[in-house]
């Protein structure tokens, strides 16, 4: 049995190493981080207000993209103000209770969202491939119902995470080599045995990106199929770009979480795993808007319509 050699605590406060190993580069990464960061919030937003007053965006996809902006909004703002306040401080110390606010934020809203992309893929399976039943199989409670899950499989996911980590006893140094309370860094600091708890953690993290992906991909054979059975071009396209937002984003997030989750670890893995994170708590979720947006032409109607009623008053 391994006997580790530490003075082992109950945690008053964590201390954040982020980018503190570039020192030079501190003010890049700020600038860096700040306008992901905004437009995150400003994207998210846009697309909230968007789906709220234009009556042709009340529908399954759409609300479901909501949760998304929700979600993208709750642990971008969790996170990535107190790693500006690091860069620009110094100060690397964080609070025991808000690492783990940190912690179980980040693995809620991750969580969720693996569940809300893949009954996106659902909703897009179900208005391609059998339309004439799509206002039975994705009605107002179908969606809320897909939605609440979502959310309860994530903050479940994240409560028995926080129960197991928070009773670790934790060495007196604290250091935690990420951006954030990330929950491997956290158990690299744990005096006791915690073996088993970092095995629950890679593989329902590997599992629940292989099923969401599973799931993923058989829909979408099946869309891929219905659309090529379109006898028009312009039928097939307008089809496909029904999906190619959904698809880039998918692949953006379970990919990464994936590479993540299986990479081995090696001399550099944790700065490795910083710019991994930097996919999820900041490329992701401000390229989530911008693609749903840009791709998309109803998005860019309803713009240009409430642009031009407020141009008009």
């Amino acid at each position: 049995m391994k006997i580790i050699l530490q003075n082992c605590s109950t945690p008053g406060e964590f201390h954040l190493v982020a980018f503190s190993n570039y020192p030079h580069l501190q003010l890049v990464f700020f600038i860096g981080v700040f306008f992901m960061y905004f437009m995150c919030l400003l994207g998210n937003l846009i697309i909230l207000i968007l789906v709220c007053l234009a009556s042709k965006l009340h529908t399954p996809m759409y609300f479901f993209l909501c949760n998304l902006s929700v979600l993208d909004i709750i642990y971008v703002s969790v996170i990535s103000p107190k790693l500006m306040d690091i860069m620009i401080t110094k100060d690397t110390s964080i609070s025991n209770s808000q690492c783990f606010f940190q912690f179980f934020l980040y693995v809620f809203c991750v969580g969720s969202e693996f569940f809300l992309l893949t009954s996106m893929a659902y909703d897009r399976y179900v208005a391609i491939c059998i339309p004439l039943h799509y206002i039975l199989l994705m009605n107002t409670w179908i969606c809320f119902l897909l939605a609440l899950l979502s959310w309860n499989l994530g903050a479940l996911k994240a409560l028995v995470y926080i129960l197991l980590i928070s009773n670790l006893s934790i060495s007196d140094s604290k250091k935690i080599n990420h951006l954030f309370c990330h929950m491997m860094s956290v158990l690299k600091l744990s005096c006791t045995d915690s073996t088993h708890i970092k095995l629950l953690i890679m593989v329902n993290g590997i599992t629940l990106g292989f099923i969401c992906m599973i799931l993923f991909f058989y829909s979408y054979i099946h869309i891929m199929s219905t659309i090529l059975k379109i006898k028009t071009s312009s039928g097939r396209q307008r089809a496909f770009s029904r999906c190619s937002s959904h698809i880039t984003i998918v692949l953006l997030f379970c990919l990464s979480s994936l590479i993540l989750n299986m990479k081995a670890e090696s001399e550099h893995s944790q700065e490795q795993d910083k710019l991994l994170s930097m996919i999820y708590i900041s490329v992701v979720p401000m390229l989530n808007p911008l693609i749903y947006s840009l791709r998309n032409n109803d998005v860019i109607k309803a713009l240009r319509n409430i642009i031009y009623s407020c141009c008009s008053i």
